[in-house]
């Protein structure tokens, strides 16, 4: 049942149709929940708060698969304003960054010159810079241009997705990055990803245990509590600092757990995606993990009744595609 849902799910972040209607419709399906805005200035309030709170930020310009040189340009000149509001408000916040929303799918030289310069900014002020991994299409692309960019800046980190055969060879050949380790959120083929929820749960506790032990630091993005609590264990029994690893999870849910986390002393990072583009990542939430699907509804239904009518607006409209699709 999982994998019918996870399947939807990524088939409606791919649908280009309700990409374009959700930029119009603004946040009003219940994305609001767990996007910070559509733009800077609300984003900004949004990472002062949970700063306030002992929170540190990934931020997340959102947008991805661009095949428009103007439309890439934009989006770097976005990433750029962004490094400055992080640098003016002092905010304990870095960027998360898609090489595909900056060029990749245009011209390899193209967005390396567009990364080079947000690199080299972030740089400037002392803030790290992550790349998101993407697809199979587009994964070894992206570590070329990592390899390519930090042999001059030391500022940047990536991630590993568990789901892949190659994880391990990458996690041994990146143990001195910065990673995040998630378990995927793409639909791959069988040729070069495990399809067994089990098999990548195995492959995931297997490579946060290796890089706590080996690498430079660890960033764990989960929202499960099992695996929080299997990783508290493991580094209490191999007496790894805190100050190794940080738990990870994106804006709006298990909010109340962050908090906790926070309070134990452990380090924690919210990532904090905004944009008018926010469909595509929406929607590979719900497929990532499809019991986000139940946290957002727990959150969503003790907000204002506004809300809950944006949930059910979004509910008629998965109803309808649903009905066209069969």
């Amino acid at each position: 049942m999982d994998n019918i849902v996870r399947d939807f799910f990524i088939s409606l972040s791919q649908n280009k149709t309700l990409n374009q209607g959700a930029k119009k419709w603004g946040l009003r399906l219940g994305a609001q929940n767990v996007v910070a805005g559509t733009n800077v200035d609300e984003m900004i309030e949004s990472v002062k708060k949970l700063n306030a709170a002992g929170i540190s930020c990934t931020i997340d310009n959102l947008g991805e698969f661009v095949f428009e040189k103007e439309v890439a340009l934009k989006a770097k000149e976005q990433i750029l304003a962004v490094i400055e509001s992080i640098h003016t408000n002092d905010l304990d916040a870095h960027i998360s960054l898609k090489p595909s929303q900056l060029g990749l799918d245009i011209d390899l030289d193209f967005c390396s010159e567009n990364l080079k310069e947000i690199v080299k900014k972030a740089n400037e002020y002392n803030i790290f810079i992550n790349f998101d991994m993407e697809d199979h299409a587009r994964l070894q692309a992206s570590f070329d241009l990592l390899d390519e960019l930090s042999s001059t800046y030391d500022n940047i980190g990536t991630v590993i997705q568990a789901y892949f055969y190659r994880a391990k060879d990458d996690i041994e050949k990146y143990k001195n990055y910065r990673l995040r380790i998630v378990k995927g959120a793409y639909k791959e083929e069988e040729s070069v990803a495990y399809q067994n929820k089990h098999d990548i749960d195995k492959n995931y506790i297997e490579l946060i245990e290796w890089h706590l032990l080996n690498g430079k630091f660890t960033s764990i993005a989960t929202h499960d509590h099992h695996v929080i609590n299997h990783v508290k264990e493991f580094v209490e029994k191999h007496t790894i600092p805190k100050d190794k690893f940080e738990f990870q999870m994106l804006y709006g849910f298990r909010v109340d757990m962050q908090h906790a986390l926070v309070k134990e002393g452990y380090h924690f990072c919210t990532y904090v995606p905004f944009g008018e583009d926010w469909y595509g990542y929406f929607m590979r939430r719900l497929a990532e993990r499809p019991q986000n699907l139940n946290l957002l509804a727990k959150q969503v239904f003790n907000k204002k009744t506004n809300t809950l009518i944006g949930v059910a607006a979004a509910g008629f409209l998965l109803g309808r595609l649903t009905k066209r699709n069969k």
